[in-house]
Formats: C-alpha cells, structure tokens, sequence
C-alpha cells in the first residue's frame, strides 16, 4: 500500500496525541505531535522570559529552539526534546498549558513550526495530530479527522492526566484552562483550530480508545482500497 498522510485535528484533551500514537504505531507510521512542538517553544520561551509581543525577540527566540523527537522503549511513544534535552515531561505541565496558545498564536511561531512539520510529512507515511494540520499543514492529506469531546469529559480527562504526572488541580481551574485555550486557539488569525471541509468527525465523548483507532484505521483502509 503507498503511504499516505493522516491528520487529527480536534480540540485538547480528545485523545488526539494517544489515537495518533496507536494509529501510527499500528500502520509504522512516523508519529508527530504538532502539540508538543507548540508546547516546548512556550517552554523556551518562558524560561527565557521572551517577551511574545516582541517580534524581533520572538525571531531571535526561535533561531534558538531546536525540537526533535526520539524513540522511548519504555513508554513505548516518542519523547520530545528541546536543544537536546528531553522535555516530555516538563511541557505537559500546567503551567506550559497555561501559556502554550498564546505562544501558538503569534504568527511568525506557526510559520517556523509549520514548516518544520511539512518538512517532517514530505515523504508521507505521517500520523500528525494538532489544530491546524488538516487544514494549514497538509491540507491534501489523504486522510482527515476533527475530533471533539463533552467539555466536561474533556477536563476529566486532563486532570487524570495531570494526577499521572502529580500534579492535582480543581477540575474547575483545569475547565477554565480548557475553555481560554478553545477560544484563542479558534479566534488565532494564524491556523485557527478549524474543521477542514473534508474532515470525518470524531466524537470521542463515549469512545473507548480502541474504537477511536479502530475508527481511524477503518477511514485509511477506505481510502487505500478506492487507490489500488
């Protein structure tokens, strides 16, 4: 079968990043979490006390940043690094999801990460999760999904998540979060969190996450039959 390109766009806390990781693994596809690169440049970016308002500081900022991904036997999933050292971890916290749209907002940010992503797709065989990749990204990629989910299952998840990483916050500060990051990442003049036309959507609210790849498996199956 020729390899094609596999795009999950959806709100956060969708199970976005965790089908995306199954279906490639599945396929032996690579995997990329657009996320994750959003999240260490507002690492960077913070631990630099970079000012987003500043253009020219924001340039200079992401001369510096440096994402890659590897491998991690254990977990089983890659792990992200920012200038050679492993973040996975620290961008996942909350402090990194309080910052991280605004981060992704400012244009020239997605600009430099949208063209390290397409740069990563070139070759095809990709399962790309994020906001944009449907419709920015690739938007001829072979295979598109919006994932959505409840609001309020969506904040459940996250602060099980977040417990796993031992961090336990009132599932009202988590709703809050989840609700300032919709809106600026829908609202963004850059790669707005939109539904591509040709998107197959995904309600994960009551979906086990094998039914959520088995979904997505079944969208690739259809569209490499009708390309045979």
């Amino acid at each position: 079968m020729s390899k094609i390109i596999i795009a999950l766009d959806g709100f956060s806390s969708c199970g976005k990043s965790t089908t995306a990781k199954r279906v490639a693994a599945q396929l032996h596809y690579a995997f990329v979490d657009t996320g994750a690169m959003y999240r260490a440049v507002a690492l960077y970016f913070q631990r630099n006390q970079v000012d987003c308002g500043n253009l020219e500081a924001v340039e200079k900022a992401l001369d510096e940043v440096h994402i890659t991904f590897e491998f991690n036997p254990e977990r089983q999933a890659s792990d992200t690094f920012l200038n050679g050292e492993n973040v996975e971890n620290e961008i996942r916290k909350m402090y990194i999801s309080d910052i991280v749209s605004q981060v992704s907002a400012i244009p020239t940010v997605r600009h430099a990460m949208v063209a390290q992503q397409q740069k990563m797709g070139k070759k095809k065989g990709v399962v790309m999760d994020g906001r944009d990749v449907g419709t920015v990204v690739f938007p001829d990629a072979e295979v598109k999904i919006f994932m959505t989910a409840d609001p309020k299952i969506r904040a459940q998840r996250r602060k099980l998540e977040l417990m796993q990483k031992g961090e336990d916050l009132p599932i009202e500060q988590i709703v809050e979060n989840l609700k300032i990051r919709d809106e600026i990442d829908s609202n963004r003049s850059e790669g707005p969190l939109k539904r591509a036309d040709d998107a197959i959507d995904l309600d994960t609210s009551y979906k086990s996450m094998d039914e959520q790849v088995a979904f997505v498996l079944e969208q690739v199956r259809r569209v490499q039959h009708a390309n045979k």
